[in-house]
């Protein structure tokens, strides 16, 4: 606190300091230039005293010296007069003087310190590269643990929206897991169920056990489970537990996306801008992009940009969502008879269907495709599309829970 009153108390005066000298050179008499009839009245002086010589020397006659010298005396008098118009109240500052070196301090002085309160760091120095990265390590190796970060969370409220047939069948799957603490196939639904549920404690506590039980077996996209539900436990902070299991997911996978972008948020996070906006503008150029970190990446990359020192960044165009059917569509099918709109809704499934196959999509569309069978009442192919997108989007549990709505929708799952 001293110190930052000290930095203060300098800076301030600093200001004052230069404001002060501004003001002067705008107020001040102008004593050292002189007028210019005064070189003229040395000139002239200077000639009373060649007149004289050259009446000496017998250049002029006695006449001829009386009337110049009176010439130049007259002349004399009318610049001395001049003179002293010139500086007569010289020395007094002038009103636009004294307004324009009041507004010139107040700017200065005011408009200085706002501008440092906006772009500089009050209590900090300007610290060379080598200092800023070490103290990016420090406060990447000092941070909170993920039971601290969570601690410091505000109680989260109920999820009311759950149904109480749900409710009953979380805490039927508790009971069984926990009499059944080895059963892989358990622990992947309690993990995964509890994460539907918002409860992301149990969830990547239930993940830990799925690491266990897998053992050699277990995958990228494992790690990436486990650090996500303990990232929005600890409401999106990447504790130094995150960052380790992201460090193994990408041991396995070095192209994960997830713990990519998990860890450019963590650069974000501990003071290396830099490095996370590296990370994300990599993932953007690779895509795809109905990848569900992508969004996330394009709302906050601008900013880590700036973050970074970047300023010639633009964020490139968001690809198009698949379009889907317009109003003439819509009007068109109401005029339609049963078996010509049910062969309609069967061509665009049939184009959804082969272009998820082909070029993949978001888990809206997948989600869209199942119900949409469901609807046809082509319960094979739905289960089937169904355990696909389970397969496409397995790690991603935000994904999964579209997917599982859809299904839902379909009837296939209560």
């Amino acid at each position: 606190m001293a110190d930052l009153t000290t930095f203060w108390i300098l800076t301030l005066g600093l200001a004052f300091l230069v404001a002060a000298l501004l003001a002067l050179a705008l107020v001040r008499a102008r004593s050292g230039a002189e007028p210019a009839a005064a070189y003229d009245l040395q000139v002239y002086r200077d000639q009373l005293k060649e007149i004289d010589r050259d009446l000496a020397r017998g250049l002029i006659n006695a006449g001829d010296a009386e009337r110049i010298r009176a010439e130049v005396s007259r002349r004399i008098l009318a610049a001395d007069a001049q003179v002293q118009a010139e500086t007569e109240g010289q020395g007094q500052p002038r009103l636009p003087g004294l307004v324009m070196a009041a507004v010139s301090a107040v700017v200065l002085v005011i408009g200085s310190a706002l501008l440092y309160l906006e772009i500089g760091a009050p209590g900090y120095g300007d610290l060379a590269l080598a200092d800023r990265l070490e103290m990016a390590e420090i406060a990447r190796s000092e941070r909170p643990s993920q039971q601290a970060a969570e601690d410091s969370l505000p109680p989260q409220p109920s999820l009311e929206q759950l149904s109480p047939d749900f409710v009953a069948l979380m805490e039927r799957l508790r009971d069984t897991v926990a009499g059944r603490p080895d059963d892989l196939q358990g622990q992947i639904l309690l993990a995964q169920n509890e994460a539907r549920s918002g409860n992301f404690r149990a969830a990547y506590e239930a993940q830990s056990q799925v690491l266990r039980l897998k053992g050699d077996a277990v995958e990228a996209r494992d790690y990436t489970d486990y650090a996500d539900m303990m990232i929005l436990a600890a409401g999106g902070y990447v504790s130094p537990e995150a960052e380790t299991a992201l460090a193994r997911a990408l041991e396995l996978d070095p192209e994960n996306g997830p713990a990519r972008y998990y860890t450019g948020l963590m650069m974000g996070q501990i003071g290396r801008p830099d490095q996370a906006f590296g990370i994300w503008r990599q993932l953007l150029v690779e895509g795809p992009g109905d990848a569900p970190w992508i969004e996330p990446i394009r709302l906050q990359i601008e900013e880590m940009a700036a973050r970074a020192g970047v300023t010639n960044f633009s964020l490139p165009q968001a690809t198009p969502a698949a379009p889907g059917p317009s109003q003439e569509d819509v009007e068109a099918a109401e005029q339609m008879s049963d078996e010509d709109r049910m062969a309609m809704i069967e061509g665009m499934v049939a184009g959804l269907s082969d272009r998820l196959a082909t070029e993949g999509g978001p888990p809206e569309d997948w989600a869209r495709l199942i119900g949409s069978l469901g609807v046809l009442g082509r319960e094979a192919d739905a289960i089937a599309i169904y355990n696909n997108a389970l397969e496409v989007f397995d790690g991603e549990p935000t994904a999964i829970g579209v997917i599982r709505d859809g299904a839902r929708q379909a009837g296939l799952i209560p």
